[in-house]
């Protein structure tokens, strides 16, 4: 069977009828019509081009990169203590600088009048007069103080006195001119209390004196009523005076509480030279 199919195919591919012939006839009808070489003289030049922008330029890759250096590293910075006030007052090493504890005492003289005319605001200075020794450092006399006044006023009515508030601000020691926060707790060989020198308060004063001229008037118009009982006519009219006399007496007594509120306070007024107790309430570091 397989031989019958192999004959069949054999006799199909053989067979005239399935021969190609390639017809070169439209070729050389072409080739007699068209001149090829004048055909290629009259085509038109093509435009030129610039080179595409498009092109990547070639990049050189290496595979090991230095890294960048790191920039270097500072350690931080100790805590600084202080506050600058003054030229050379700055920022300082709490372990390296020397102490003055607080509630140091120093014995100084005021190198100006001290008054309850001073106004808020205003400047005082000191000296001090004795020195005062502390581990690695000795306080020498003649340090300078100064101090600013925080509070002031004149005498008032109701029998307050006058009034300074003194806060301690700065000290001068070998040079050196530091900020310090510290109180007056001796003026003129006297204790303050609270920062506050204050003149003499005299409301009770007042009430006293009050009652002292209630009876003061009593006490004439007795004298004046004596005089008058030794006259046979002013025996009539000589117990006026003395009842005068009480009644203004009895007035001033009862009303000296209410007549004192009228009478103002003592002054205050240091002279120069006198002698204060300073106190310091913070630590001061000197470098």
């Amino acid at each position: 069977m397989k031989g019958i199919l192999a004959a069949i195919v054999c006799s199909m591919l053989l067979s005239p009828c399935f021969a190609f012939e390639l017809d070169a006839s439209v070729d050389d009808e072409i080739r007699r019509t068209y001149d090829p070489s004048k055909l290629e003289q009259s085509l038109p030049e093509l435009p030129k081009t610039e080179p595409s922008q498009s092109a990547s330029p070639t990049t050189k890759t290496s595979t090991h990169e230095t890294p960048p250096k790191s920039l270097p590293v500072t350690p931080d910075a100790k805590p600084q203590i202080g506050v600058k006030k003054f030229q050379n007052d700055y920022k300082y090493d709490k372990s390296t600088a020397i102490r003055i504890k607080k509630g140091t005492k120093f014995r100084v003289k005021s190198n100006s009048v001290i008054s309850d005319y001073l106004r808020e605001g205003a400047k005082v200075s000191f000296t001090s007069i004795k020195p005062v020794t502390q581990r690695y450092i000795t306080i020498p006399e003649g340090t300078k103080f100064t101090a600013v006044v925080e509070d002031s006023h004149q005498p008032q009515m109701s029998g307050n006195g006058g009034l300074v508030v003194l806060m301690v601000d700065s000290i001068t020691v070998n040079g050196q001119t530091k900020s310090v926060h510290g109180k007056i707790t001796k003026a003129n060989m006297k204790k303050i209390f609270f920062n506050n020198m204050k003149g003499k308060r005299s409301y009770w004063k007042g009430v006293a004196n009050q009652v002292d001229k209630g009876e003061n008037f009593y006490k004439k118009t007795r004298r004046m009523s004596s005089k008058l009982a030794d006259n046979p006519v002013g025996i009539i009219i000589s117990p006026i005076p003395v009842v005068t006399g009480m009644v203004v007496y009895a007035v001033n007594l009862a009303g000296s509480p209410l007549f004192a509120l009228w009478s103002k306070g003592g002054r205050i007024s240091i002279p120069a030279g006198s002698e204060f107790e300073i106190k310091l309430l913070e630590d001061v570091y000197l470098y």
